[in-house]
């Protein structure tokens, strides 16, 4: 086996080298394991636990992501479909998730192996303190030899802090613990460049986000009992790659073939480096809640020299935001290109604009002697 510092880099280059990945997270949706109609596919499930337990046994370090909680809580309460509603969704969630694990529990112990129960929410991952614990949690489980088996603690989200689906929560997961590969199973094979049942080609592999122009990707699957689809597995396997992560996409059916490091999906190799999980969560999860207008003096202040953003090169504000928010930062055609933590209230912005922090903390208090947003505060977004 490779040693684990070593595998990270020869898995950006190849698919090959997943099957000697010594650390991987497995993300599987709720299409993959349950159904309206039916709860939880025991089968199905049954037979991916084989296939990442018979890799746990071989050495590698598993962590597994799954949905499904929300799904296989709507058979017991008779529910017909996913509920809209987020009090329902909890409920379901809470009755689900016992039932989800007490069947990993069996089939993963069948096989000997030991898995436990994380249940993450965004501020678990943004939000230093928690994200430490979190981290020390699931390095001590994997020395332990146990499989932990990760999902959003839906009982207790809220709108404005949920990851929204469970393929960002397992790229970010990802990078927590610093896997050496993620792998996205679904109910879909590959990324293809239109329909499939229209003679679309499969798409194998992806350098960069910009080989993805033009595609049409499509939203949540026919089953109707997962939030994802397609579009939110790509931008989980770009988050990744963009941070030093590989990933691959493809059907919970190949599996086996997937962790094997068999020709089967579409695999998104490394085009950054890792980068800290609260300007991931940053640039793809926050809940934005303003925008702010710069000049091209601004524009390039922040954009070039990696500057913090002063009242001074603002235009314009909008948006409903409290101080410690997150806003979007745009120039003048609506182009854009950061997101950032603000330290002011939107009502105290327009009497800002333009001017000098030295005149403001003359006339109005040193306390308007700071940045709007701190650079430290401040991604930029690749687009």
């Amino acid at each position: 086996m490779v040693s684990h510092g070593e595998t990270g880099l020869a898995a950006g280059r190849s698919r090959s080298a997943i099957a000697t990945a010594a650390r991987i997270v497995v993300k599987v949706g709720s299409s993959s394991l349950t159904s309206v109609a039916g709860g939880i596919s025991v089968p199905a499930l049954n037979s991916l636990v084989q296939v990442l337990a018979e890799r746990r046994l071989a050495g590698t370090e598993v962590i597994l992501v799954s949905s499904g909680a929300i799904a296989a809580g709507l058979l017991p309460l008779g529910l017909a479909r996913r509920p809209k509603d987020l009090a329902t969704q909890q409920a379901a969630a809470s009755v689900g998730q016992g039932l989800l694990m007490a069947h990993y529990n069996h089939a993963f112990l069948g096989h000997g192996v030991t898995v436990s129960q994380v249940l993450l929410t965004a501020e678990d991952l943004t939000r230093r303190h928690q994200y430490v614990n979190a981290h020390r949690a699931l390095e001590r489980l994997l020395h332990l030899g146990v499989v932990p088996i990760v999902n959003e603690n839906d009982t207790v989200a809220t709108h404005e802090i949920r990851f929204g689906d469970n393929d960002r929560l397992a790229a970010l997961v990802a990078h927590l613990v610093k896997a050496d590969a993620l792998v996205l199973l679904s109910d879909v094979d590959s990324l293809y460049d239109g329909p499939p049942s229209e003679g679309a080609q499969r798409i194998a592999n992806v350098d960069s986000p910009e080989d993805l122009e033009g595609i049409v990707i499509g939203s949540a699957g026919k089953a109707g009992v997962g939030t994802g689809g397609m579009a939110t597995k790509v931008q989980a396997a770009l988050i990744a790659a963009e941070t030093g992560i590989p990933a691959l996409v493809t059907s919970t059916q190949n599996a086996a073939a997937a962790l094997a490091g068999e020709d089967v999906g579409t695999w998104f190799g490394i085009n950054g480096n890792k980068r800290p999980v609260r300007m991931l969560w940053l640039a793809h999860l926050a809940d934005i809640r303003g925008r702010l207008v710069l000049d091209d003096g601004a524009i390039r202040a922040v954009s070039e020299r990696h500057k913090s953003l002063l009242p001074a090169g603002i235009v314009s504000v909008s948006g409903d935001f409290e101080a410690g928010d997150a806003v979007e930062i745009a120039d003048a055609t609506g182009h854009v290109i950061a997101h950032g933590l603000v330290n002011y209230p939107c009502g105290d912005l327009p009497q800002m604009l333009g001017r000098s922090t030295k005149d403001l903390a003359k006339e109005l208090g040193r306390q308007y002697e700071r940045e709007v947003v701190h650079v430290d505060d401040l991604v930029l977004l690749n687009n």
